[in-house]
């Protein structure tokens, strides 16, 4: 159970899930009908950019689901406020993700360059559907290192909501992860090492 706290709102008790044990329903509601969530499924980083367009929406979908349900390690986490589930994070190995690898994001700079490590994994999105942002939702199987590719909004005039996908620097500063790399001004690699 994970308690977290934002200015002026109350406090909310999260219980987090590894997806694959939940009702795909649950996926469903926090991923949502419209918006870039009902458009993507949590696939972007998986499908080279060649492919990408002849999936369409009903394909994502289809793609999520046969990858929670098949056996081995699990592919994201879904956190519920009681029995509602409000958010979704992406987090897998790293050599999963077939065009992370391309990404110059990157390719800026990793303490971990070896892209094929199973034992690095990545935390490559979250999803929280509108009326849960804004309380903390988001800082809540082998793996030896967490890598995300955090976005730092305080460089960016203005950055939208559809663009922290990725989490932001302060949200996994706040959860341990320390920068490793800068390869824009605006993008950041956190990592956090887990105990052997």
């Amino acid at each position: 159970m994970i308690t977290d706290v934002t200015e002026d709102l109350e406090p909310i008790q999260l219980r987090v899930s590894p997806a694959s044990e939940v009702p795909f329903a649950d996926v469903e509601t926090v991923f949502g009908t419209r918006g870039d969530p009902a458009h993507c499924w949590c696939q972007w980083y998986k499908i080279p950019g060649s492919d990408w367009r002849r999936f369409g929406d009903e394909g994502l979908h289809d793609r999520l689901q046969d990858q929670l349900h098949a056996s081995g390690i699990g592919r994201g986490l879904i956190a519920y406020d009681g029995e509602t589930p409000v958010g979704w994070c992406a987090v897998e190995p790293r050599s999963d993700l077939p065009r992370l690898s391309l990404s110059t994001i990157v390719k800026g700079g990793t303490a971990h360059p070896d892209f094929d490590d199973t034992a690095v994994w990545a935390v490559s999105c979250f999803v929280v559907p509108r009326n849960h942002r804004g309380r903390g939702v988001a800082r809540a199987g082998g793996a030896l290192v967490v890598e995300a590719y955090a976005v730092d909004p305080k460089i960016r005039a203005k950055v939208s909501a559809d663009a922290l996908f990725h989490g932001t620097v302060s949200m996994f500063t706040h959860a341990g992860f320390t920068e490793v790399a800068r390869p824009r001004p605006d993008r950041a690699i956190m990592q956090v090492e887990l105990a052997k």
